[in-house]
């Protein structure tokens, strides 16, 4: 492809993800204030205030906007691998659509413990507040934390795909990643005690153990295809 031709993929890519993320916020819109409410219910907060006249909307809108991101992920991400696909080798090329189908259930599954592990992160974080002193909750800066908790998991748990890709372009393979396994092991278990802080040595593992399965099963894969 030219120059030219790489452009106006990238502006069709960027079109394309721009509609779907704004189809997708107009959409959650609605709902999310019952977002907000299932998010304040699962941290275990009674009762959540806004500083602002215009919070409650400003609010409701921050959730809608995220939400659209995550709803509007898929489209996104087969838009991004369809406009690296003409780079790649036709062997390669079959490997776009179960690239897609894991990169979304992976940044969905770290979405999902992120959710899990919200009461874990505010229960720590209230321990390190003195006695005498009560978090009275307010929504923005709530809001604003979760969403940067969930995102963060997501993007987190692409873990497996970022080295399946590595492996194929050739970046790494699977005699590195073992020759590195104990780095990899320590890595991994210094980030999911910073993920999910926890007084009981059990919580990390619930980040752990799904990390290093994640990085094992990469390798034995890239291992069984020759890389």
């Amino acid at each position: 492809m030219s120059v030219i031709e790489h452009l106006e993929a990238l502006r069709r890519a960027l079109i394309i993800s721009l509609v779907a993320w704004a189809a997708a916020t107009t959409g959650a819109f609605f709902i999310s204030g019952h977002v907000i409410e299932l998010l304040i219910t699962r941290a275990g907060i009674q009762h959540a205030i806004y500083l602002q006249p215009a919070g409650g909307v400003l609010n409701t809108l921050k959730v809608a906007i995220y939400i659209g991101i995550i709803i509007a992920s898929p489209i996104v991400i087969q838009q991004v691998w369809w406009f690296v696909s003409p780079g790649l080798h036709p062997r390669e090329r079959r490997f776009i659509l179960p690239l897609i189908v894991a990169t979304i259930l992976f940044f969905a599954l770290g979405v999902a413990v992120a959710v899990f592990a919200l009461p874990l992160y505010l229960n720590v974080l209230n321990r390190f507040s003195p006695p005498d002193v009560t978090y009275l909750p307010d929504l923005s800066q709530f809001i604003s934390f979760v969403l940067l908790m969930v995102i963060g998991f997501g993007i987190v748990f692409e873990l497996p795909v970022v080295l399946f890709v590595l492996g194929m372009l050739r970046i790494t393979n699977s005699r590195w990643l073992y020759k590195r396994r104990p780095y990899f092991f320590l890595g991994l278990g210094l980030l999911a005690n910073f993920l999910t802080p926890g007084a009981d040595p059990l919580t990390p593992l619930i980040m752990f153990i799904p990390l290093y399965v994640f990085f094992e099963g990469t390798a034995l894969l890239l291992k069984l295809l020759g890389r």
